[in-house]
């Protein structure tokens, strides 16, 4: 990584990604900062401390108030934001890392059920305090606007646009996860891009991993046999000649017809439209594993890539040379940049 890049914070940095960006990065030779609620290193499912733990600065702060951890930010030569939910009712996460797939069926059903999904008629502050519109988008926000109005410091000779860089996702979750999911992750990339708008000192990056899809074998053992599956299934759709249908491109062909044949009410997603592209989605785009996101996240980070905006899969395999896997290990982005 360019020297350039020598610190940086990680929103979230003992999370399952954050913690796989705090490693990558800290065997790169850059001085990680991570801050989350408890300031906790990380620790794995089995409650061990892995060596490169020691060597992560870790902090406590609130996203919601960037202001417990501001005076990090000035000497941060870029900040990674990893935190967000797939899903309201937390307990997922634990069903994930314990290989409890009753336990993730309960999780999926309670959210297909879903609620009104309006966050000002939650019961419970703790509720809204878990919701989409606070996980995924006000807490990037803010944490984006503090980075920002935050400077460098004294002493700072940079010369590289400082990146913030945002966790987000592509749409493969409808209409098993609701649609405000990633509806707000495409509300927190607007938020952020109009803050970059027209300033030449900050680049604004929107990593798109397959978020529920994002495997490790060992931490999150249930999402390799669905990974394995879709990755095949990914496989498939793209040796495919584009003149032969597949189920991808037919489920595209009938969620068009139905956007177009329907005028949205109100209530509809902005940004989604029909589930049925978003099945597509799922049937077509690889899943990656959590260490090649966490590659790619410190590829965009280097300024040699002035990498800015979207990054989806294929983009991601391309900046860690994925393709050539075994051949050439040195991770110099490749293709398009």
């Amino acid at each position: 990584m360019n020297q350039t890049v020598r610190k940086i914070l990680v929103v979230g940095g003992n999370g399952f990604i954050g913690s796989a960006i705090c490693k990558a990065a800290v065997e790169r030779g850059v001085q990680v900062t991570s801050v989350s609620s408890s300031g906790t290193p990380y620790r794995t499912p089995k409650g061990h401390s892995p060596a490169w733990t020691s060597k992560v600065d870790w902090q406590t702060g609130d996203a919601l108030q960037p202001q417990s951890f501001a005076h990090l930010l000035p000497e941060a030569d870029g900040v990674v934001h990893t935190l967000g939910t797939l899903i309201e009712n937390s307990s997922y996460k634990q069903a994930v890392q314990q290989g409890d797939l009753p336990a993730l069926f309960r999780s999926l059903h309670e959210a297909m059920r879903g609620g009104s999904g309006n966050p000002l008629e939650k019961k419970h502050a703790s509720e809204y305090l878990k919701s989409y519109e606070v996980m995924n988008r006000d807490a990037a926000l803010r944490v984006c606007e503090a980075f920002i109005s935050a400077g460098v410091g004294s002493n700072d000779a940079r010369n590289a646009p400082r990146p913030f860089v945002y966790i987000s996702a592509e749409d493969i979750f409808r209409p098993v996860i609701p649609a405000r999911y990633i509806d707000t992750k495409r509300e927190a990339e607007r938020g952020i891009e109009q803050m970059m708008a027209g300033n030449s000192d900050y680049r604004g990056v929107y990593m798109r991993p397959s978020a529920c899809l994002v495997y490790h074998a060992h931490l999150r053992p249930l999402t390799t046999p669905i990974a394995a599956a879709l990755d095949l299934s990914a496989t498939i759709h793209r040796k495919t000649p584009s003149t032969i249908p597949t189920p991808s491109s037919i489920l595209r062909s009938l969620g068009s017809f139905r956007s177009s044949a329907q005028r949205p009410s109100p209530a509809d997603s902005v940004d989604a439209g029909s589930p049925l592209v978003s099945i597509a989605n799922a049937l077509s785009i690889p899943p990656i594993h959590v260490d090649h996101v966490a590659e790619a996240v410190c590829a965009v980070l280097d300024s040699r890539n002035a990498v800015r905006g979207v990054v989806n899969v294929d983009r991601m395999r391309a900046l860690i040379g994925w393709v050539e896997k075994g051949r050439d290990q040195s991770g110099i982005a490749l293709g398009g940049l």
